[in-house]
């Protein structure tokens, strides 16, 4: 695999934990942020842990607000639409 060289500035705690990782991994500190960007790509698109969690409560909210009604009330309406659907929109050809 070919390589490029670049350089980047990296805050104070950044660059310590580039260095920890790289001593405790005992990996050269390029291969440390050739795993972390890897890692990072293969979850870009994802959600986070945090917004996972938010979007599941708004889902428990969602769910419990739904209305319970009488099964016969429910098949009552479906089939109320089902006849307005095959009826269309009024126009005949």
């Amino acid at each position: 695999m070919a390589t490029v060289k670049m350089t980047f500035t990296l805050d104070e705690p950044t660059a310590v934990r580039l260095n920890e990782a790289s001593a405790l991994l005992s990996k050269p500190k390029s291969e440390v942020v050739r795993e972390a960007i890897r890692d990072y790509a293969e979850r870009m698109g994802r959600l986070s842990e945090a917004e996972r969690i938010r979007m599941l409560g708004v889902f428990d909210d969602v769910v419990t607000a739904i209305p319970e009604r009488p099964q016969a009330e429910v098949e009552e309406e479906l089939a109320a639409v089902r006849v307005a659907r095959r009826e269309g929109s009024g126009r005949r050809p």
